[in-house]
């Protein structure tokens, strides 16, 4: 942090050579040196490098105040916060000022008072820029008293003043962000009346409580975000505020699985230990990007909701913490993250999505397990040869020896607490298994050889060549002809049985 200047006075700020700007001003002035200096700024917002952010730069050369309009989960609030590094380190105010004056363009009673008393005598302190930034949730509870203020009785009584008398106001949160950034997330859901409030500050620089107008030329840069489908579900932006919001700027999900991976790795959190320990190959981290892509196209899956870059964040969290349990619990020094881990998955997936009807009559753990099996069978064409051409084609199939021996009547089950020696014995029983891996990825480490094998018995299984049946604690691979049987037998069972 730079150390803030050695100015006690007004008279030695003015001696200093001090010019005072208005926020939006600040903000453009400081805008401009950085891109000159090539600087991209709004240093962890990937993703948006050729569409939000340049959209947003241009709002603040226009001095606009700024609504942020998008599903959750796409960095609104943070694109906000990331403004405050636009700010001067240090501005000057007059000390004791609970709006924190410009002394040379004092708002409030205290610093206009203390002003005229004092002249060039009066104390000067410094307001660090983290200290200019105010942030509001919206919800329906809000009043305007929590925003704009209200009248303070004791302070009236205490001081014998008259309610008209500015003195006896409490401010609210708008009054004291002035010469600072105000975000107000959520704006939908801000009552009809709290709005008109609003603009009527945004356009006429004047608040009234109470019934008393009173006229504070407030310098505020304001910043709004909202959710699309909160214009339905639960309110609307008054037209005269949103009309008074001069820069509308859409943000986005990721649009390819390399970003969304950026964001995730980014963004999650982990320990040193599981860093260090937990090996995490590309595959792995490419299918939980590709679960939440597949969810944002679901028809379980309410669009308008929209899935949160957090699904992602907080499923590889998961998946490598459910590694992390296993190896405690085998005594392993090290492992991977296999795809048995993603059973580990499901809990981070289900609380992040919002089911439509059909979604809900099958279940959120089981819509998750449907996302994560369409994941498996997008990936899996990436990696391997499509058995549905190789079915239809009267070339090799590389497939046939494995799934003809899990035809003969042979099972395995595969879960998550296997020890490494365990896993790797299961999965190379399995004929043609490794052959497949060693013809079409020769240079792999045996972990990523393990890894894959796992992965294209899932694969095959989302292709219909093999059955996967779900355990407690991982899936069994078996004959998909015999699973078809045993089902019906076992429904025709529970027919004779009635």
């Amino acid at each position: 942090m730079t150390k803030q200047p050695d100015i006690k006075t007004f008279g030695e700020l003015k001696k200093s050579g001090y010019k005072p700007r208005g926020i939006k001003q600040e903000l453009r002035d400081n805008l401009i040196e950085q891109l000159r200096k090539k600087d991209a700024g709004f240093e962890g917002i990937i993703g948006y490098e050729d569409t939000v952010i340049p959209d947003l730069q241009t709002a603040i050369l226009s001095r606009h105040n700024i609504l942020l309009l998008g599903l959750r989960g796409q960095a609104k609030t943070r694109i906000a916060r990331l403004m405050v590094s636009l700010l001067d380190e240090y501005v000057p105010y007059v000390a004791g000022s609970e709006l924190f004056d410009d002394p040379f363009a004092p708002i409030s009673w205290f610093a206009r008072t203390t002003l005229d008393e004092l002249g060039d005598n009066t104390p000067i302190a410094w307001l660090h820029r983290s200290e200019r930034y105010t942030e509001k949730l919206a919800t329906p509870d809000v009043t305007v008293a929590d925003l704009i203020g209200d009248v303070d009785p004791i302070k009236a009584a205490t001081s014998k003043l008259t309610y008209s008398d500015e003195r006896v106001i409490h401010f609210g949160l708008i009054p004291r962000a002035h010469r600072g950034i105000f975000v107000i997330n959520e704006l939908p859901d801000l009552q009809a009346r709290i709005q008109v409030a609003l603009f009527n500050i945004l356009q006429e620089k004047d608040i009234q409580i109470r019934g008393f107008k009173l006229r504070l030329p407030l310098d505020v840069q304001f910043v709004f975000t909202a959710n699309p489908e909160d214009y339905t579900n639960r309110g609307s932006i008054v037209t005269p505020l949103k009309d008074r919001i001069e820069s509308q700027i859409l943000t986005h999900y990721p649009r390819s699985i390399d970003i969304s991976r950026r964001i995730t790795q980014q963004e999650a959190s982990l320990t040193k230990e599981q860093k260090e320990n937990i090996e995490a190959d590309g595959l792995v981290k490419d299918l939980i990007e590709q679960i939440a892509f597949e969810a944002r196209n679901s028809e379980y899956i309410d669009k308008k909701s929209g899935v949160s870059a957090r699904l992602t964040i907080s499923a590889y969290e998961n998946l490598i913490s459910n590694a992390e349990r296993r190896m405690l619990i085998n005594g392993e020094e090290n492992t991977f993250a296999r795809i048995c881990d993603f059973a580990g998955v499901i809990p981070a997936i289900t609380g992040k999505i919002e089911l439509v009807y059909e979604g809900e009559q099958e279940g959120s753990a089981k819509v998750a397990n449907i996302l994560v099996g369409k994941a498996i069978k997008t990936l899996m064409l990436q990696y391997f040869p499509d058995p549905e051409k190789l079915k239809r084609g009267k070339g090799q199939n590389p497939y046939s020896k494995i799934i003809n021996w899990f035809g003969s009547g042979n099972s395995i089950a595969i879960d998550d607490n296997q020890s490494f020696t365990d896993y790797k014995k299961t999965l190379n029983a399995i004929p043609g298994l490794k052959d497949v891996i060693k013809e079409l990825h020769p240079r792999l480490s045996e972990n990523q050889k393990l890894l894959l094998m796992e992965f294209l018995l899932h694969g095959l299984s989302e292709f219909s060549q093999i059955s996967k049946s779900y355990l407690d604690n991982g899936y069994a691979f078996k004959d998909m002809f015999e699973s078809l049987f045993n089902s019906k037998f076992e429904e025709d069972d529970e027919n004779y049985e009635e």
